[in-house]
């Protein structure tokens, strides 16, 4: 079904098609080329860490990081639960156990007095990641942190461009993971980076994600490593990008901003934004009051072509990953209430206010029952 408003549109300039077409030319269209090299350290230098290092998706991302961070069998990681799966996933690939934390109720980030309480003997590392654009508060994380020797991979898929306390997130862990999946912020069709301000985590990374190839012997490997590189193809996309990263992050700005104003007066809660924080909006989310209303409000958006997407699943209650007799209500209850809208950058005000034209009528006609 083809949507007059969907949930999200990337936004391409026409440089993409002619780095694309260049990088053809050249005849580097695998992992070696100058694009790589060249996203890496534009990439770097936006974020202002000292390496970034290329992979093919956002999920393997998370799984070199912890890998290159020793993380093994037995380990136990702290995640919240209300993420996307692949935070999860990312970590069972190593063997570790996933230790899942409840959220916050007002910013739906890690509830990190939650997180304190499942910290054993096992734990070895806690991944705040930062929910739909809004930073997880990087103070305290790190604090906990340090006081239980914890690594801090901080995973960044939906925040490019958040800052915490004036400064980006990916910034303050041991190491952090961005997604440039076609519905991010940027985009390389597929893809992802690790970033880190340790140089030996950053060299770990680079010698895992290609197979673990010795590095002065042809076809010598000296490490189980992975097969995670990006493309050149994908990297000439993602450096066509950088050119317009400040411009839509402050696009979506705007849009949050008209969310805001066009609903200020129906019974939803556009997502809250911590006084520290600068919001990225990956996505504007709302929350019904009644979680009986998300279902309903969603199909009404719907039938006037609007597509919305509910809010992830907590990943506890998928099969397998169920924890017997753990509760999670703040998460649960997010979700279940939880509505991602249209958020994509070519939004214009006129837009966002026939979105919202629409909740408001299901509000009325409801009330009107």
């Amino acid at each position: 079904m083809s949507f007059k408003y969907p949930v999200y549109n990337p936004y391409l300039t026409g440089r993409e098609k002619e780095f694309v077409l260049d990088c053809i030319e050249s005849t580097w269209i695998s992992s070696k080329g100058k694009y790589i090299r060249e996203f890496e350290t534009r990439f770097a230098s936006w974020l202002g860490v000292e390496r970034a290092v290329t992979v093919c998706n956002g999920t393997v991302a998370l799984h070199v990081a912890l890998e290159a961070l020793g993380i093994d069998r037995g380990d136990e990681v702290l995640v919240p639960t209300l993420t996307y799966i692949a935070s999860a996933n990312a970590v069972r690939y190593t063997g570790a156990n996933v230790v899942f934390v409840d959220s916050e109720r007002d910013y739906w980030q890690m509830d990190l007095r939650d997180a304190e309480r499942k910290i054993t003997t096992k734990t070895k590392a806690i991944m705040p990641v930062h929910l739909y654009g809004h930073a997880s508060d990087m103070d305290a994380t790190m604090a906990l942190a340090k006081k239980h020797s914890l690594y801090v991979i901080e995973d960044c898929a939906e925040a490019i461009g958040t800052r915490y306390r004036g400064r980006p997130v990916g910034t303050f862990g041991d190491v952090a993971c961005f997604s440039f999946f076609g519905n991010k912020t940027i985009t390389t069709g597929e893809g992802g980076m690790v970033v880190s301000n340790n140089p030996k985590i950053a060299a770990r990374v680079e010698h895992l994600k290609g197979q673990g190839l010795a590095k002065d012997r042809e076809y010598w490997h000296d490490a189980i490593g992975f097969n995670y590189r990006m493309t050149n193809l994908c990297a000439a996309i993602g450096c066509a990008q950088m050119y317009t990263i400040d411009e839509v992050i402050a696009k979506k700005q705007r849009i949050a901003e008209w969310y805001r104003e066009s609903l200020a007066d129906v019974p939803v809660e556009v997502h809250r934004t911590q006084p520290n924080t600068f919001h990225s909006f990956w996505m504007v989310s709302i929350l019904t009051t009644e979680a009986e209303d998300r279902d309903p409000l969603r199909a009404k958006l719907k039938d006037n072509g609007i597509e919305t997407r509910p809010l992830f699943f907590p990943i506890h209650q998928m099969d397998m990953y169920k924890s017997n007799g753990a509760s999670f209500p703040v998460a649960e209850s997010i979700a279940l209430r939880g509505i991602n809208l249209p958020s994509y950058p070519a939004l214009t005000r006129d837009d966002v206010w026939q979105i919202c034209a629409h909740v408001r009528e299901y509000f009325h006609d409801r009330g009107s029952k």
